[in-house]
């Protein structure tokens, strides 16, 4: 198992998009942890890549995976990873990287929340898969990885299916990208525009038509309009099945 996450180290330390401009987000560690919705159980932390060093430690960690809170190394968790699962996170992450360097300007690292899913292992020592989002809070002394919040969502009580898939969330007006493909890379993704990403999260919390126009400033046949090119563009037959298509990608 220790050789296999070398290579997960290794994909790290080789970020492409090192020597990015800015080094820190404009938002507190709270305000993040505030904002995050419980869609099944779930638990987060806080790491630092230059010493992989845990902080923040959500307590519900404990009564999920097992782990003393107050004694958890990184390494605990990475071991905690279905073995099969390791090859393909450590090429998610790799991927990701290139990705974002390629079609994503770097200095804007820190305005995207990356979400993919695995398995891992919980405390009675079964397997369940788990949502993976990370949302990068600084960034390194030579421009690469420096902490980001990851949260650990479980998710097998709304598939026991992995998509294999990665989504990047844009943050702060930023264009979302869905259901990238490490074994299609040539394919376009999926890719709302802003205004077509709040919808969608208003329409999660439950707002009509009339209400998230109110709450837009723009025109209940606006949002009709923007309800339509959502359902084409994401092939959903109805807007339950959109919201739990975003959920198991993370964009509500």
């Amino acid at each position: 198992m220790k050789k296999e996450l070398s290579g997960l180290f290794e994909t790290w330390d080789n970020d492409p998009n090192r020597g990015i401009i800015g080094t820190e987000r404009n938002v507190s560690f709270n305000e993040l942890a505030s904002s995050i919705i419980s869609l099944g159980p779930f638990y987060y932390y806080v790491i630092d890549f230059t010493d992989m060093s845990l902080s923040n430690i959500h307590p519900a960690m404990e009564d999920i995976l097992g782990f003393d809170v107050n004694k958890v190394r990184f390494q605990d968790i990475l071991e905690a990873f279905h073995p099969d699962d390791v090859d393909y996170i450590t090429r998610m992450e790799a991927f990701m990287g290139q990705f974002f360097h390629k079609n994503v300007h770097p200095s804007k690292l820190m305005k995207y929340k990356s979400n993919y899913n695995f398995r891992i292992r919980l405390k009675n020592g079964a397997y369940a898969l788990f949502n993976h989002q990370s949302l990068m809070l600084t960034l390194g002394p030579n421009g690469g990885y420096g902490k980001a919040i990851n949260i650990h969502t479980r998710i097998d009580h709304l598939t026991d299916f992995n998509n294999l898939k990665l989504s990047l969330i844009g943050l702060d007006g930023e264009p979302s990208f869905l259901n990238l493909s490490m074994e299609e890379e040539n394919t376009p993704s999926l890719r709302f525009s802003p205004k077509e990403t709040e919808v969608i999260r208003l329409l999660g919390d439950g707002f009509d038509s009339e209400e998230i126009a109110d709450r837009m400033f723009i025109s209940p046949h606006t949002v009709k309009k923007h309800r339509k090119n959502i359902l084409e563009k994401s092939k959903s037959k109805n807007v339950a099945h959109l919201i739990k298509m975003c959920v198991m990608q993370g964009l509500v």
